[in-house]
């Protein structure tokens, strides 16, 4: 009995000590948990990003000759012609690709969720499928489906609109971007349309039952029920579009066989960044080229998110 009052301190203290042990590792516990995501982010994230930033303040050549310019590269960026038309022609192909791929997406997800359309799951695979291959693949695919005489797109084109068979959409400045359209047009728009039908098919049918009730017609279903059911979704595929088509490169990089096309018609944002980096060597202007380019990509998304109201709705 003697030794039972110091057992007992002890057994008190250890117990103190394992509940302080366990208090210790409950509050360390989830940020052991998210430290490796934390450490590959800053290594391959953060600093890369940070680096970039500090890079587009110097003129490089090569990866050991730095100069300070502060904020020269930028200036240049605005009084060179390359670059304006490099600015010009992703505009003009994100236009056309965005108000194109879109409608048509929509137009694809709404008849493939029609009950009466058979082979609806083979139909959505081998429209979603152009988009596994990547855009190397359908580069290379459509400068053989371009080629004058031979090419299939001519061959296709000449009985139903008399595109002559000797066209030449690669050569031809005036054609150059239409030819990369299509090309995108191919790769993209069954890809967003499993956006759309999963957003269709998220839609209460109550409300179409409702609106029959009511007389209206599919047209008005379609006003009145389809596109405010899906419009978040539309919101989504409309700004990620969108970025996507401000990043394009390997589609007309490879289409025009390295080049920036006749009267550089072909010329890309990313092309150019490209172009001036890895070619050129400056990798100063490259990342004044890739921040300006993050900006405008910015901008843009916010005027979209401005537009279609998008922070209203969610502030609703």
């Amino acid at each position: 009995m003697r030794g039972s009052l110091p057992d007992v301190t002890d057994r008190a203290a250890n117990q103190n000590k394992l509940r302080s042990s366990f208090r210790t590792q409950h509050k360390i516990a989830p940020y052991l948990f998210i430290a490796p995501f934390l450490l590959t982010f800053l290594i391959f994230g953060c600093y890369p990003i940070l680096k970039s930033l500090h890079l587009s303040l110097f003129a490089t050549n090569g990866p050991k000759s730095h100069v300070f310019v502060g904020s020269s590269n930028y200036r240049f960026l605005l009084g060179d012609a390359d670059f304006h038309t490099a600015v010009y022609n992703t505009l003009i192909y994100t236009f056309w690709s965005v108000f194109l791929q879109l409608p048509l997406a929509l137009g694809l997800a709404l008849l493939l969720s029609q009950k009466w359309v058979r082979g609806r799951a083979f139909l959505r695979l081998a429209f979603f499928t152009p988009n596994l291959v990547g855009q190397v693949f359908v580069g290379v695919l459509f400068a053989i489906l371009y080629v004058p005489q031979y090419g299939l797109i001519n061959k296709a084109l000449h009985p139903l609109f008399g595109v002559p068979l000797d066209t030449k959409w690669l050569q031809n400045p005036a054609l150059v971007m239409p030819a990369i359209v299509l090309a995108s047009l191919w790769m993209y728009v069954g890809f967003n349309m499993i956006y759309f039908l999963a957003a269709l098919q998220s839609v209460d049918t109550e409300l179409y039952e409702a609106a029959r009730v009511d007389g209206a017609n599919s047209w008005h279903q379609f006003r009145a029920v389809t596109l405010p059911g899906i419009r978040p979704v539309a919101i989504f595929v409309l700004i990620t579009a969108t970025i996507g088509s401000f990043q394009l490169f390997e589609l007309p990089y490879l289409l025009l066989n390295n080049t920036a096309g006749p009267n550089k018609s072909g010329l890309t944002i990313v092309m150019y960044l490209y172009n001036n980096g890895f070619v050129t060597g400056d990798l100063g202007l490259a990342s004044a080229i890739g921040w300006t380019l993050a900006l405008g990509v910015l901008v843009v998304s916010l005027i979209q998110l401005r537009v279609t109201g998008a922070w209203k709705s969610e502030t609703a």
